[in-house]
């Protein structure tokens, strides 16, 4: 037997959540925290885990989905869900005809009242009728071919608009007629986050509410952003109904039912064109999809009387607005180059008038999207959707229009621009432009980069003079800052000042402040002998942060063995993976770039710190590891362990050891096959030889007897830094962690050893206790940086 208190409580519990969910999703106002509502969920959660017959139909806990379903069950509906009829008349004239032909079926002469309208928007959702018995869900179903739909109850409960329970007093049977929509913005933000976890996105909104609806797993529902709104109603037992369509949406919005705020009752037909031409003005701005506004005669009495038209009512209409989608013919795709390298592919369009503007041509974002709708090939007949200012997207292509003879879109395999190759990384949609800061579609962002405070930190050089440098052609590329006189700086803020209509009184009285520039010159010239890890940082390698830019400092030494390091060779280094040494390698390969570093130090720019490899690269040189990091299919670490056993890089690469060899040495036969399948494709074999000879190279600078410079206290450490310390800034806690061995992530997580915590600490720490992480402050920290020193 359950007692009094905790049914009690488990009643107030739910109470309390569906009213937060309707302060939250319908009124969009937030009562309490998150936090707090999530602790009376838990709460609630808890009361029904251990007490299961508190699980009731209205509880706020079934919004979280159920179990997978193997297929939907057809659901009858009482009351049929009609069509409307659609009156294609875009113009104003199309309302002025609904509301004579209602006036003729009513028989109303010239000098009859006006009839009165309700008003509202057609919605680009997917229709669904939610019943309610005794105020609670009970079933969700979709519209289906009108008089049998589906039964998505499970899914249509995950969204927090649709209350679980009626609010006041609810009649035994309600039926609520209403659409499942997506706001535009929630489409986009779901897209990202699919797009950065490697998931398929959703093509619009509308196919999305939609697909979400129909899912066999609500789970997945659960996990989108749906919306809905109330429309009408269908069977209905024990209830006395409003007498107008507008009292009706009334009494729903007053049982907790979300009802749109854009509707009128309206008299006559001007009035019904004018409320067309409103939301026709507001159209864009709403933040979901409409294709148009619906008129109901709003007297119920009078729909009665009307009645029905085959499967359409005759007392409403929806009034369509003009197509916010055409179809035009690709007529070529061009390529641009972004301040960050990315390439994106534009379609050039046959001029086509769509969403009020004539449209020329329309971003296709990157490769998979290209794939994703259709393979877009030149002379491709393709649907383009424009809605107000936003930018023209393609949205698919009509495959049957496709020329025999069109060729697939393929990203170029060299930047349009500078010439240089373009690289795609695993994993990643957006194709680069390897050639960085030699690019000159990426000069102003490689120069802003190389300037950086924590690169190589060149006061004064901001976005605006960068900018006018470029544009007036005084710097082509990062060397050319070191050019740079007061005479250039100076002319170039004329100039700059009379194209933004900015000359100062004092310019205009010939007076010419000089200071700047000469601060300018300073910051450049100090900026000649940075440390190497901030001249590799300021270079602008593709996923080279400072932390990298700091290992391949202190574990090569020099700028010239960073540059000729391969990247088997860069990956056996710490916290250097495959792809961080591709892309190292990968931009040092790059001829446009090596004249860029070149020029760079003509210039004068010299490391001030380079210093010979760590002596801990010995044991990182060793064939297992390099071998081990070569990605060759099956060999293991331990396979690769017996292969250095018999064999070294070069002995591989010229072929002066034979399969006869390696299995004598224990190799399997298989790995043996993939090592020499592997060693057989083109260049492989160069690649190896080269990695032999860097590794002598490295070696043999390495000074001879070296050991380690001390004990390194914290070495293999992980740890975090948040809050305000009280005497070390987060810069210098920071390197002194670094030269002690230990490193500084941004993040919490299990992998972390310790959370260091000053004044007001925030979401990191509340992490690190729920993960169990150790938590110190700076005189802990200081304590385990002294361990070292006293060893």
């Amino acid at each position: 037997m359950l007692s009094p208190e905790v049914v009690e409580r488990a009643a107030w519990l739910r109470a309390e959540l569906e009213r937060h969910n309707h302060a939250y999703y319908v009124l969009d106002a937030p009562t309490i925290p998150d936090a707090d509502y999530d602790a009376l969920f838990r709460e609630l959660q808890a009361l029904e885990a251990e007490h299961p017959a508190l699980a009731t139909a209205d509880s706020p806990t079934r919004r979280v989905g159920g179990k997978p379903l193997a297929q939907f069950a057809p659901v009858v509906h009482d009351v049929a869900m009609l069509s409307i009829q659609t009156e294609t008349d875009t113009q104003s004239s199309g309302a002025l005809n609904f509301d004579a032909r209602i006036r003729r079926e009513l028989e109303l002469g010239e000098g009859a009242p006006a009839v009165d309208y309700a008003a509202e928007l057609k919605f680009d959702g997917l229709a669904v009728s939610l019943r309610y018995e005794n105020g609670v869900l009970v079933r969700g179903a979709t519209r289906g071919d009108g008089t049998t739909g589906e039964d998505v109850t499970q899914n249509l409960r995950t969204i927090g608009q649709i209350p679980l329970r009626l609010r006041g007093e609810a009649p035994p049977v309600l039926e609520v007629r209403g659409e499942v929509y997506m706001c535009r913005g929630d489409l986009d933000a779901y897209n990202a986050a699919a797009a950065a976890r490697g998931e398929k996105t959703l093509v619009n909104p509308r196919n999305a509410a939609a697909g979400s609806v129909r899912q066999l797993d609500p789970a997945i529902a659960a996990s989108r952003p749906l919306k809905f709104f109330a429309y009408g109603i269908g069977a209905v037992d024990g209830w006395q109904q409003p007498p107008t369509h507008s009292g009706l949406l009334d009494a729903l919005a007053a049982f907790g039912l979300p009802v749109c705020e854009h509707r009128a009752v309206l008299a006559g037909g001007e009035a019904l064109a004018g409320f067309h031409r409103r939301i026709a003005e507001l159209r864009d701005s709403l933040p979901f999809d409409i294709d148009g506004v619906v008129y109901k005669v709003n007297d119920l009495e009078l729909q009665r009387r009307l009645g029905f038209r085959s499967r359409e009512p005759r007392w409403a209409v929806a009034h369509k607005y003009p197509p916010q989608e055409a179809s035009t013919v690709v007529e070529a795709i061009d390529i641009q180059v972004g301040r960050t390298g990315a390439l994106t592919p534009v379609a050039r369009l046959k001029p086509v008038f769509v969403g009020g503007v004539t449209v020329t041509n329309a971003t296709l974002h990157n490769a998979d999207e290209v794939e994703r709708k259709g393979g877009i090939c030149v002379g491709d007949t393709v649907i383009v959707r424009r809605a107000g200012d936003v930018i023209p997207e393609v949205v698919g292509v009509i495959a049957e229009r496709r020329p025999a003879a069109a060729q697939p879109f393929m990203m170029p395999a060299a930047c349009p621009v500078c010439g240089a190759h373009t690289v795609r990384e695993p994993g990643e949609a957006v194709t680069r432009c390897s050639g960085g800061f030699s690019c000159s579609a990426q000069r102003i962002q490689a120069i802003l980069h190389f300037a950086g405070r924590r690169m190589m930190d060149i006061e004064g050089l901001g976005d605006r003079y960068v900018e006018r440098l470029v544009e007036f052609d005084y710097v082509h590329g990062v060397a050319d800052l070191y050019k740079l006189t007061l005479a250039d700086l100076l002319e170039m803020k004329r100039r700059a000042d009379e194209k933004d209509g900015t000359v100062p009184e004092t310019v205009k009285a010939g007076q010419t402040p000089t200071r700047w520039a000469e601060n300018l010159l300073a910051g450049i010239a100090a900026s000649k002998t940075p440390k190497l890890a901030r001249l590799l940082f300021a270079l602008g390698i593709r996923h080279v942060g400072e932390t990298t830019a700091k290992t391949l400092a202190d574990w090569l030494g020099s700028l010239d063995r960073v540059r000729r390091a391969p990247a088997p060779l860069l990956s056996v280094l710490p916290d250097i993976g495959a792809t961080v040494a591709a892309a190292i390698a990968d931009f040092f390969a790059e001829q446009r770039n090596l004249d860029a570093v070149d020029a760079l130090l003509a210039a004068g720019v010299a490391p001030n710190d380079e210093h010979p490899p760590h002596p801990g690269l010995a044991e990182r040189l060793a064939w297992a590891e390099i071998y081990a990091a070569l990605a060759v299919p099956k060999l293991t670490a331990k396979r690769a362990a017996q292969l250095a056993a018999v064999a070294d890089g070069g002995a591989l690469a010229d072929g002066s050891i034979d399969a006869a060899a390696l299995s004598v040495a224990g190799l399997p036969g298989e790995v043996i096959s993939a090592l020499f399948e592997w060693l057989n494709q083109s260049g492989r074999r160069g690649l190896l030889a080269g990695v032999a000879r860097r590794r002598e190279e490295l070696l043999a600078a390495m000074p001879q007897g070296a050991v380690l410079a001390g004990p390194a206290p914290l070495a293999g450490k992980t740890l975090v830094l948040t809050g305000t310390l009280p005497t070390l800034k987060r810069d210098d806690a920071k390197a002194m962690i670094e030269a002690a061995g230990g490193k500084v992530a941004g993040s919490v997580s299990k992998k972390t050893d310790y959370v260091v915590a000053g004044e007001e600490a925030g979401s990191k720490l509340d992490k690190a206790r729920e993960l169990g992480v150790a938590v110190i402050d700076e005189a802990a920290l200081i304590e385990l940086l002294k361990q070292g020193e006293q060893e």
